[in-house]
């Protein structure tokens, strides 16, 4: 089983804890988009957490408050992380580029004591706040680069205020983190003090990670993977992380030797941009572990070795599974195979309908057993109906969470992953829900009805295609008009790469629309 016998404590500690352990050590390196670099020890970025606790303490925000990041990669970002970690309260980090819309309906959902947004985005967010109803939300414009937090930064207090750390419990709430699914609207991940705790030990220990090691992060800190695959297990063993600004798909392998990185982690879609994009001659880097999710080809995962200098390791998971659930550690790593379960994690592959085991070879639902705020999250914000739906319990009283994710045990008993059970598709490794899209979709002018389609992409893994019925044939929207619409309303990953103008949408008896029979012929 997966449960453990004693509670992991709390990321508060274990933030505590590396300060103390690990003072004069390298904690954090960032690269702004100028190439400017500035490092920060444990104890130098101790203080600015502090400050910024202050801060917060000084707008009202403690135990139990949440606080809204709509922010892009930056010092600024981390400070607030930790900031609220210590003060008990809980984090939303949430896509920079969220539209207004977005914006309004997280802070409606959520409602935070402050928010903290780009100033070079002032107004999408400003708008966000006002469609949430005109709150009286604290916002804080921030330059995203080293000068938020540097004397005289908008996260320092400046005029000696302190703040004490909270004595919280493992069960307190830490994060929520928004994720596309099949509902009407994304859903609220809630992550508490004792998941962070747990999958900083975890993937410290899967990753073989030690403290002179620096983990290279070039995907969104609004991301899971960035935080629990990368920055939790850094601090639980005292190691550094070289943070860039951007992701920047031609510099990718001239940063990670200039920043001195020996791990990295990124999705199959990023790697084959990297292996596009980077300039002929470019040194290769010299990695030690690089992980990624998603298969990649197998010219393209020997292509990245030589760009690396390590072959890349396959791991599943989700948000809602903390730790990764498997590995590939076979030597050498296959192109293909998700591995096997890690140490301390119990999955099995089951019918989608009747949750009985399936014959091996044969694909099955992913699920995973575990104890919910612990290896588990702890719920979906306010949905107790989805949440209920997303956990099962067995006859032994073993608790496991219901994936939606397809995989197949192969001869070796490792697992190679089949695909989502639902609508959502990946896209440049972001959750794009086809029905999200759709429903957005449905309300641009001029248009009767909508269906959205996943098309395989060579860079992105999957893009959205949109096919379009007019609500007046003879003065239907142009492609230009939908692009523009779209551009206005939904995030770059959701947008449609095609558009398609047709007559009429081909459904089933009861009127539910055949998306496998879209562009078809016979259609």
């Amino acid at each position: 089983m997966t449960t453990t016998s004693r509670r992991p404590g709390t990321f508060a500690e274990l933030w505590r804890r590396a300060v103390d352990r690990h003072a004069d050590r390298p904690f954090l390196v960032f690269r702004s988009e100028d190439g400017e670099v500035d490092t920060w020890t444990y104890a130098e970025f101790d203080g600015l957490v502090r400050d910024t606790m202050a801060l917060l303490a000084a707008h009202g925000v403690g135990r139990g408050d949440a606080v809204h990041l709509c922010l892009r990669n930056c010092p600024g970002s981390i400070a607030l992380w930790l900031a609220t970690t210590g003060l008990g309260a809980w984090m939303v980090p949430v896509d920079p580029a969220s539209t207004s819309r977005d914006v309004a309906s997280q802070i409606a959902r959520v409602t935070p004591k402050m928010g903290f947004y780009a100033r070079a985005r002032k107004d999408t967010y400003l708008a966000g706040v006002q469609g949430a109803g005109g709150t009286a939300l604290r916002s804080v414009a921030l330059e995203e680069t080293a000068a938020d937090v540097r004397p005289g930064g908008r996260l320092r207090a400046g005029d000696g205020r302190t703040a004490e750390v909270e004595a919280v419990e493992p069960g307190t709430r830490l994060a929520v983190m928004f994720t596309s699914g099949t509902t009407s609207q994304p859903k609220g991940v809630v992550l508490t003090q004792a998941n962070y705790r747990h999958v900083a030990a975890g993937m410290a220990a899967a990753a073989d990670l030690g403290a002179d090691d620096r983990w290279l992060v070039t995907l969104p800190l609004f991301h899971a993977n960035a935080q629990f695959y990368c920055f939790a297990p850094a601090i639980e063993v005292g190691a550094s992380v070289a943070l860039t600004a951007t992701f920047s798909a031609s510099r990718w392998v001239a940063q990670a030797t200039e920043l001195g990185a020996t791990h990295a982690s990124l999705f199959a879609a990023p790697v084959r941009m990297i292996l596009a994009r980077t300039p002929e001659g470019t040194p290769p880097a010299r990695l030690r572990h690089v992980w990624f999710a998603q298969s990649l080809g197998r010219d393209h995962h020997r292509e990245f070795a030589e760009l690396v200098g390590v072959l890349p390791r396959q791991v599943y998971g989700m948000t809602e599974t903390t730790t990764v659930v498997t590995a590939d550690r076979g030597d050498p790593p296959s192109h293909e195979l998700i591995g096997e379960p890690l140490p301390g994690r119990r999955v099995r592959l089951v019918d989608p309908s009747t949750h009985a085991d399936v014959e091996p070879g044969s694909p099955g639902m992913i699920i995973v057993a575990g104890e919910r705020g612990v290896d588990l999250f702890a719920e979906y914000l306010d949905d107790p109906a989805v949440t209920d739906r997303t956990f099962t319990t067995d006859d032994d009283g073993v608790t496991w969470l219901v994936t939606g994710d397809l995989a197949r045990e192969t001869g070796s008993g490792a697992l190679q992953f089949v695909g989502r059970a639902d609508d959502v598709i990946k896209v440049a490794g972001e959750n794009v829900s086809l029905t999200e899209v759709e429903a957005a979709l449905a309300q641009a002018p001029g248009v009767l009805e909508v269906a959205v389609v996943a098309r395989a992409d060579a860079i992105r893994d999957q893009v959205p295609v949109a096919y379009v019925v007019a609500r007046d044939p003879d003065h239907a929207p142009t492609v230009d008009e939908l692009a523009t619409w779209a551009a206005d309303q939904l995030t770059p990953q959701a947008r449609p790469r095609e558009w398609h103008l047709i007559d009429s949408l081909p459904r089933t008896s009861v009127g539910k629309v055949r998306r496998f029979r879209i562009g078809s012929d016979d259609a």
